[in-house]
């Protein structure tokens, strides 16, 4: 009895599994994927680029073919438009005013308006990120020069600027390049890398001072070894949340120059890479939005589309890199 009884008192025990350790990275990326937003976000941003990249296999017809007697066509589920002309599966989304193929215009217009919102935001980041390394980590007089210089460009209305440079270059060489796009890129770039100078500069000056800093410049480590090996990792965190959420700034601001006639020129050869944006689109559709609602609806739909995608994204990000979260 007494054996069973001290068999009844021994206490079960359970092992107990040791917390999984993951990197700051990796415990960012595994809260990343958890939240569904962000996840839907990067799937739209995923088509819409593999539209971009593949617009020649997916576009069903020619965007600059014009079709004789098919202008302003109804879309295909559209039995007679308000113009009397019957929508026909040739055509999905229906045409334009001279009998353009209005969905192989907005799979190509997913080109210009996926790259302005790429190639523009890498040049700001490195203009930035440069610049604001520079004058957070040396201080002093670099300092105080290429923070005025940043309050000088940051005091020019960004919009305003752009406008008045498409204005005044529209029609140079520079202005004409990759139609216009060249132009479009340098005018996106030239004001907006105010915003990340002032956010590196604000990150370095948090980190500069910390031990592994110091331990580095003990050991003999150059400014630039120190800048690039070990402040540049450790600011990367805030950077990537900026690049998420300046993206569809981008797409934005293009589509309203396109909108103002100022974006792409117009392009006459069908084996162009860049032929038309969603902001052009629009434009195009302004005047018939009576008669072929679709010119104008499809590219702003996909407009914000894009934009609500990296906004998610951007807010995931935010999220999962905030050290606060974990």
């Amino acid at each position: 009895m007494e054996a069973l009884s001290g068999t009844r008192e021994k206490k079960k025990v359970t092992a107990v599994a040791p917390p999984i350790s993951r990197s700051h990275w990796a415990d960012a990326r595994h809260r990343l994927v958890r939240n569904k937003a962000a996840v839907i976000g990067m799937i739209i941003i995923g088509l819409f680029l593999f539209t971009a990249i593949f617009a020649s296999v997916l576009a069903p017809q020619n965007p600059l073919k014009i079709h004789d007697g098919q202008g302003y066509l109804p879309p295909a589920w559209v039995a007679q438009g308000v113009n009397g002309k019957a929508g026909t599966p040739d055509f999905v989304l229906g045409t334009d005013t001279i009998g353009r193929d209005v969905l192989s215009r907005l799979i190509y217009g997913a080109r210009v308006s996926m790259f302005v919102g790429l190639v523009p935001v890498f040049i700001i980041l490195v203009m930035g990120t440069i610049i604001g390394m520079a004058a957070g980590y040396w201080g002093g007089q670099v300092d105080n020069v290429l923070m005025r210089i940043t309050d000088v460009f940051y005091a020019f209305p960004g919009l305003l600027f752009f406008i008045i440079l498409m204005v005044t270059l529209r029609d140079t060489a520079v202005g004409k390049a990759f139609n216009g796009l060249l132009l479009l890129f340098l005018a996106l770039a030239i004001v907006s890398w105010v915003g990340v100078a002032r956010l590196v500069r604000g990150s370095v000056l948090s980190v500069k001072q910390r031990e592994f800093v110091e331990a580095a410049r003990s050991m003999g480590a150059t400014d630039q070894r120190i800048m690039i090996q070990h402040i540049f990792p450790n600011i990367l965190s805030p950077l990537v949340v900026w690049v998420a959420f300046a993206i569809p700034g981008m797409i934005i601001a293009e589509a309203t120059l396109g909108y103002l006639g100022l974006g792409l020129r117009p392009a006459t050869d069908p084996h162009a890479f860049f032929i038309t944006s969603w902001g052009v689109l629009m434009l195009e559709g302004r005047g018939a939005m009576t008669v072929q609602p679709w010119i104008l609806l499809a590219p702003s739909i996909c407009v914000g589309l894009v934009v609500l995608a990296f906004t998610f994204v951007g807010d995931g990000l935010r999220d999962a890199l905030d050290p606060r979260a974990r």
